[in-house]
């Protein structure tokens, strides 16, 4: 049998098409370098979505699973792939097409339509954060609901998420940059001296009222993600915790001016806006409270509970958070040094209030596959999250991740206190 060298550093024009329960695309830099540097034939006998076979792209391979359903997609796929995305182009991201299309029994439909209907999925990431996850299902052409309670975060998905065509042309965010009537001075006079420079001060508060002005709510989201993400990066470590640059380690982004991270900002988001053919929608609210449509996958990856440290967001993130709101709503503490606002009310802020809400949430969202991502130096513990979720989920599964958190330039230092192991739990 002639032997078959891995492809180094080749282009790969196949990814998974499935994001699948135990998938292991977040496992591949564990994996791949395992694999011998030459083989004689591939064979996956559980292939799933198959991350490890899109990722080697063997040349001779069998694959096969138990999931007839599953096998069928592959093949028309493969076999016809013209006829799937004609199937797929039918389907409209509203409750009566998701409840149609589900109700279906696969077997009676014609194959290439059966295969559509096994990658017709819609996602919610129940608390979005960043948007990277939700990001990511979107960019593997799901059809994707991003929530979180924090406006910075709906801000983020609004912009990249559920817009799928508008940009902010460079010469009008330019345009943003230049004073244009009296702002209101808020940013300058309330936070003077703590986190920035007057003139950076002043130049916020410039591109808060310039950005209010416009019209297009995807320009407009797209401006003020570009604000945060500005002002963050002028922040040393990105927090909002002290006062002052005592970690200012004089990195390249703390020496840009605040324009250039507002313009390089704005170019890096408009890089990521793209058409997924799916209608994609940005929510802030509860996710106790979120009322949506049965959706196929739910990630959950709440704020951990630990006794050893703080999962408090509002504290660390205050000053954007409250750029996203424009501090409307809520009262700053003017006792305090950082002028920081009241927290948000989280049920994860106590170990038994995050055992009740994840029983809360399964509960809520039983119907959907659940994927949920939590720290092992957090509560509930794993032998616990499992028993909860049991509750709802024949199947539950854990998968570790190795992680580290690092802030500014503490990466290299010398504790393994931020070493820890991150649980994927998975149930269906």
């Amino acid at each position: 049998m002639a032997e078959q060298a891995i492809k180094k550093q080749a282009i790969v024009p196949a990814k998974p098409i499935l994001k699948w329960a135990g998938g292991k695309t977040q496992m591949l830099n564990d994996l791949l370098p395992k694999v011998p540097s030459s083989y004689g034939r591939y064979i996956e006998p559980f292939f799933g979505g198959g991350a490890l076979f899109f990722a080697l792209q063997p040349e001779n391979a069998i694959i096969s699973d138990s999931n007839p359903e599953l096998i069928n997609m592959y093949r028309q796929v493969a076999d016809f792939p013209d006829e799937v995305i004609q199937c797929l182009k039918q389907y409209e991201n509203t409750k009566e097409m998701f409840y149609n299309v589900r109700s279906q029994t696969w077997e009676a439909l014609p194959k290439a339509e059966a295969a559509a209907r096994t990658i017709f999925l819609t996602v919610i990431d129940l608390f979005a954060g960043s948007g990277i996850v939700g990001y990511m299902f979107k960019a593997q052409g799901k059809s994707v609901i991003s929530n979180d309670y924090m406006a910075m975060s709906a801000t983020f998905a609004k912009a990249m998420i559920e817009n799928n065509s508008v940009i902010l042309p460079i010469e009008e965010a330019k345009e943003l940059l230049i004073e244009r009537k009296e702002s209101d001075h808020f940013v300058a006079e309330t936070f003077q001296g703590l986190y920035y420079k007057d003139e950076e001060n002043d130049l916020i508060d410039i591109l808060r009222t310039n950005i209010a002005t416009i019209q297009d709510q995807y320009k407009r989201a797209i401006a003020m993600a570009a604000l945060i993400r500005a002002c963050t990066k002028k922040r040393p470590r990105g927090i909002f915790t002290y006062t002052g640059e005592r970690y200012n380690d004089g990195r390249k982004d703390l020496q840009k001016s605040l324009a250039q991270q507002f313009l390089e900002a704005v170019d890096a988001i408009n890089k990521a806006v793209f058409d997924n053919g799916k209608q994609n929608r940005a929510k802030r609210g509860d996710a106790m409270e979120l009322r949506v449509e049965q959706a196929d996958l739910v990630y959950i990856d709440p704020p951990y509970y630990s006794p050893l440290s703080d999962n408090e967001y509002v504290r660390r993130y205050h000053f954007v958070e409250g750029l996203a709101r424009d501090w409307q709503g809520i009262e700053i503490q003017q006792h305090t040094l950082t002028k920081k606002f009241k927290s948000y009310p989280t049920p994860f802020s106590t170990r038994n209030g995050a055992a009740d809400a994840f029983d809360r949430l399964f509960k809520k969202f039983a119907g959907s596959i659940l994927i949920v991502s939590y720290s092992s130096n957090s509560l509930p513990a794993q032998d616990e999250m499992v028993a909860i979720m049991s509750k709802y989920k024949k199947h539950v599964e854990v998968i570790p991740v190795n992680y580290k958190y690092s802030f500014g330039n503490q990466s290299k230092a010398r504790t393994h206190r931020n070493s820890v192991q991150e649980y994927l739990f998975v149930g269906y």
